[in-house]
């Protein structure tokens, strides 16, 4: 029998939840454990391109509470979501299981409660999500990426510890090659979902850039279905350009560009944070709780990013671009600041948080 421990990481539906948990799936199989991630059907698709990692799929189903018909649907797939959930911990008990937010974390992390397994989970907005808040009088401890995190009662704020934004090691070992601003050479990226509003709205505005005799080169993430579009629309605005779609590996493009503009999702501002790209940062405005403004707000506060609303787009990117563009100065003092900022320690912070929940008696 192999004495090797066992971690299970739950990870809901988006990117935002996927992307750190099977970061930290990676670090603890370099640390010898043994790993599975569980996630639903949209989760999945993010997790396709890491072939190493055992990922099983489980239903979920988050509350819904419109109708009293809504509500009777919606707590049957939630009793059945949870009793899979049991299911498969009883064929497969972990050492320990990390919820890393969404509902197809919860229904895992509520099974084992009922099993007395021990379990955490791990925020990395600075507003705690919907799944996480339900688990907190539950949960053995709050792993979090910022100890400003908003929504966290006072009687559970004991079991917060800061380890950082879980983002990928080859991030965080990145040394990036400083690049002038004789062209500002921008990454446009989307998040998860692609943000399919920037492909609508960002081309025109940046042959408005154009015409003011701004010099661009576009890294675009888009839709595939946007692409043909897009290359058409660059190429009669003789905007230099390279389009493309999902990409695991960014690290090819943020080493080729000096400015970006970006989702709020916190990893992604994390990961910018941390390799020293200048941002404008776009909140999804639907995104629950307003987390993308908050998490937005946050880094525009400590000098890292700028902060353009969807809304204002239109009125308000032409004219930051052109200032960044003739007052390049404006970047270098957000390359300082962000140069100050490192989650370097996150993984070592993990490592220690877990040595000492595991050897804690139940």
């Amino acid at each position: 029998m192999s004495n090797k421990k066992s971690a299970l990481i739950a990870v809901g539906g988006t990117g935002g939840h996927v992307f750190p948990g099977l970061n930290l799936a990676l670090h603890l199989i370099d640390k010898n454990y043994d790993v599975n991630v569980v996630t639903d059907k949209r989760g999945f698709k993010y997790s396709i391109p890491f072939k190493n990692i055992n990922i099983f799929i489980l239903p979920s189903s988050p509350p819904i509470l419109k109708n009293i018909f809504t509500i009777i649907y919606s707590s049957i797939l939630i009793m059945f979501s949870t009793f899979r959930s049991l299911i498969y911990l009883i064929s497969n008990r972990p050492s320990i299981i990390f919820g890393m937010g969404g509902y197809a974390s919860f229904h895992i992390c509520i099974a084992a409660k009922i099993l007395n397994i021990k379990f955490v989970i791990y925020e990395n907005n600075f507003i705690i999500g919907k799944a996480n808040r339900y688990l907190l009088p539950l949960t053995n401890k709050i792993l979090v990426s910022n100890k400003d995190l908003k929504g966290v009662p006072k009687k559970y704020e004991k079991k917060i510890i800061q380890v950082g934004n879980i983002i990928r090691k080859e991030i965080l070992n990145f040394k990036k090659e400083k690049l002038d601003y004789t062209t500002l050479r921008i990454l446009v990226l989307g998040g998860s979902q692609a943000a399919k509003v920037f492909a609508e709205v960002l081309p025109t505005i940046f042959k408005e850039c154009n015409d003011k005799c701004i010099a661009l080169k576009i890294y675009q993430h888009c839709l595939p279905i946007q692409n043909e579009e897009l290359i058409s629309f660059y190429k009669k605005s003789n905007i230099d350009f390279e389009i493309f779609n999902f990409s695991k590996n960014l690290i090819e493009y943020f080493s080729k560009v000096n400015l970006a503009i970006t989702r709020s999702g916190s990893s992604m501002l994390a990961e910018l944070t941390n390799v020293n790209i200048p941002f404008i940062s776009v909140p999804l405005p639907s995104s629950a709780d307003n987390h993308q403004l908050i998490n937005a707000n946050f880094y525009k506060k400590k000098n890292f990013a700028f902060l353009v609303e969807e809304k204002d787009l239109n009125d308000q990117l032409l004219p930051l671009i052109q200032d960044v563009y003739e007052n390049n100065s404006k970047l270098e003092k957000i390359i300082n600041n962000q140069s100050q900022y490192s989650d370097k320690n996150v993984y070592n912070n993990i490592n220690k948080v877990l040595e000492k929940i595991l050897n804690e008696k139940n």
